[in-house]
């Protein structure tokens, strides 16, 4: 039986993997295809007033799917977090333990922190420099 509820953790965890990358390339993606649209409606948006309505629909899109994409990889953080313990505490009870270091749940937080970090500052850049183009 162990051997399945091991095989279902690490699963998991294979499967939060997937649904963080998707998360993170459709923000980056998003915001960098967000930028080049806005970038490129910004002259126009100087005398015509749907290209700057439409500017500002797209700032709330990059807005709410930022959000969306934070929130689900803080999610998916906390996620990792709970089946590494419950895989640290399967190692432990089988005493194989010592073959897994532990640092490495701190190194896949810094890990977190620093993709939320790139989706946000792309998530910004996108939608500060068409109104500075402007």
């Amino acid at each position: 039986m162990i051997e399945h509820v091991h095989k279902h953790i690490t699963s998991e965890l294979q499967q939060n993997t997937r649904t963080d990358i998707i998360f993170i390339l459709t923000a980056i993606l998003l915001n960098l295809i967000t930028l080049a649209v806005n970038s490129g409606m910004s002259e126009k948006s100087r005398t015509d007033n749907a290209s700057l309505i439409v500017m500002f629909v797209f700032v709330c899109l990059i807005v709410l799917v930022n959000l969306v994409v934070v929130f689900g990889l803080i999610k998916g953080k906390q996620t990792r977090e709970k089946l590494l313990k419950g895989l640290m505490q399967m190692y432990k009870d089988k005493d194989v333990d010592k073959y897994y270091d532990l640092t490495l749940m701190g190194n896949y937080n810094v890990r977190y922190n620093l993709f939320i970090m790139v989706v946000v500052t792309t998530g910004v850049i996108a939608t500060i420099v068409p109104f500075i183009l402007r």
